[in-house]
C-alpha cells in the first residue's frame, strides 16, 4: 500500500507544471501551428508600393492561399520561424543556407491562371547589395558601375539569396507557359488579342486644356494624381475608370496616353540588351513565355532573353564561344525549358518594376494566389470599404 501511495504522489508532482513552463509550451505549440499555416495553408502580407494600384493600394493587408497552386514544400529548412530574410530589430541573415532542399509543389486547387493576382519571389533578387535594396536589384547596380562586380562588392555589402528567401512581390499574371505577350502604346496584347482593362488600372495621360487650372480640391475630391504641367498641358496618373470623367471636364479638348516611343530605351527594359531589342515599357515584344518541354533554338540575338533562365534559373553551365554555346560540357544550338514560366505585370502600368524589366518569372518562384484583403488603411485612417473583399471585388 505504501509504494502505490508514492507512486501517486510521483505522478501527481510529473503533471505539475510551472507557469513559466507552460507559457514556454504554449509558446512552442502556437509557433509551430502558426509556421505550418504559414507554409502550407495561408499567409499574411502588405502591399509597400503603389505598383498594383488602384486594383490593390499601398497598407492593403492581405492573406495569400498557398492552396491555390499548391504549397512550395520548404526549399530553405534552417530558418527562424515566422521571420522572412532579414531578424527584425537585429538585422542580418534569419536563415542558414547549410541545408537546401529541391523545389517540390503539393497538389493544389489549379495553376496560376492568366491575370490572376500572384505572389511570387522576385527573380532577380538572386543578389542583392544590402544597402539599397529598397531602391534598386543588383543587376541595375552592375549596370551602374560598367559591370565591375569587384567594385560593387568593395562598395556595398552583397549576399546571394535562396529562391525562397528572395523578397515577395505581388502582380498579376498576365501570361502563362506558351502564351505570346506584345504591348504596343501601353496597349498589353495577350496571344494577338488586347488584354483585359481593369476599371482600376492606371496609366499615365496627357490632357491638353483651355489654360484654366485644375485645382487641387478637385484633384483631392477624386483622387487624382497630378504628375507635372506647363500650364496648359497636364500630366496625370489615372485609373481607366477615371478618364471619361477627365474627358468630360470643360477645360479639357484631348487626352491620350502618355507613352515611350518605339525605338525609345533608356528605360532598360528586359533583357537589356539594346542591340537586339529596342524595347521599353510601353513598346516591348512580341515575346514567348517559356513552357515546360518547349525547345528553342539559341541564336546571338536570342540568346540574351534566355541566359538567365539557363544559367540562373534552371542551374545549368553556359558558356558562349564566337557564337557557340556549350551547356553542362556539350555543344549545342538547342534547348529544352526544365520548368514552366509566366509573366507578370502590375497594374499601375507606369510606376510598376516587372516582367518588362527582369522577364520571366520560374514557377519555383511562385508562392501564392492573393485572396482577400482583411486590413486596409490611408492618409484618413482606415478604409472600411475594402475590409474583408476579395481580390477580384476589389478589381472591379
Amino acid at each position: 500500500m505504501r509504494l502505490a501511495f508514492w507512486k501517486k504522489q510521483d505522478n501527481k508532482e510529473k503533471k505539475k507544471k510551472s507557469v513559466i513552463r507552460e507559457w514556454v509550451d504554449a509558446a512552442v505549440f502556437a509557433i509551430i501551428a502558426a509556421t505550418i499555416i504559414r507554409t502550407f495553408f495561408i499567409e499574411a502580407y502588405t502591399i509597400p508600393t503603389g505598383s498594383m494600384e488602384g486594383s490593390l493600394l499601398v497598407n492593403d493587408f492581405l492573406f495569400v492561399s498557398k492552396m491555390s497552386y499548391g504549397a512550395r514544400t520548404p526549399m530553405t529548412p534552417l530558418a527562424v520561424p515566422l521571420v522572412h530574410n532579414t531578424m527584425p530589430l537585429t538585422g542580418g541573415k534569419s536563415y542558414s543556407e547549410a541545408v537546401q532542399w529541391g523545389y517540390h509543389r503539393l497538389p493544389g486547387f489549379g495553376k496560376v491562371e492568366r491575370y490572376d493576382v500572384v505572389v511570387f519571389n522576385y527573380p532577380a533578387g538572386d543578389t542583392v547589395a544590402l544597402e539599397v535594396q529598397q531602391n534598386k536589384d543588383y543587376y541595375s547596380l552592375l549596370r551602374e558601375f560598367n559591370y565591375n562586380r569587384e567594385l560593387v562588392k568593395s562598395s556595398y555589402t552583397v549576399i546571394p539569396r535562396p529562391v525562397d528567401k528572395k523578397e515577395n512581390y505581388i502582380k498579376r499574371c498576365i501570361g502563362v507557359p506558351g502564351d505570346k505577350i506584345e504591348v504596343k502604346d501601353g496597349i498589353v496584347y495577350v496571344n494577338n488579342e488586347k488584354a483585359p482593362l481593369f476599371p482600376h488600372s492606371k496609366m499615365n495621360y496627357q490632357v491638353m486644356t483651355k489654360g484654366f487650372a485644375f485645382s487641387q480640391d478637385f484633384l483631392d475630391e477624386n483622387n487624382i494624381e497630378l504628375l507635372g504641367t506647363d500650364g496648359t498641358t497636364y500630366y496625370f496618373n489615372l485609373a481607366n475608370d477615371q478618364v471619361a470623367f477627365m474627358k468630360s471636364q470643360p477645360q479639357v479638348i484631348g487626352i491620350r496616353p502618355y507613352t515611350y516611343p518605339v525605338g525609345f530605351t533608356a528605360d532598360w527594359a528586359y533583357p537589356q540588351d539594346t542591340a537586339n531589342y529596342k524595347w521599353n515599357r510601353d513598346n516591348y515584344g512580341p515575346v514567348v513565355i517559356p513552357k515546360k518541354g518547349a525547345t528553342i533554338t539559341l541564336t546571338p540575338q536570342n540568346i540574351s532573353l534566355y541566359r538567365r533562365v539557363i544559367f540562373n534559373y534552371e542551374h545549368n553551365t553556359l558558356e558562349e564561344r564566337g557564337g557557340k554555346y556549350i551547356i553542362n560540357g556539350k555543344e549545342t544550338n538547342t534547348y529544352t525549358f526544365k520548368m514552366d514560366y509566366y509573366w507578370m505585370m502590375g497594374d499601375n502600368r507606369h510606376n510598376s518594376a516587372d516582367s518588362r524589366y527582369w522577364g520571366f518569372v520560374p514557377e519555383d518562384h511562385i508562392v501564392g494566389k492573393a485572396w482577400f484583403v482583411w486590413l486596409s488603411y490611408g492618409e484618413k485612417g482606415i478604409r472600411w470599404n475594402r475590409l474583408f473583399h476579395g481580390i477580384h471585388s476589389l478589381e472591379e
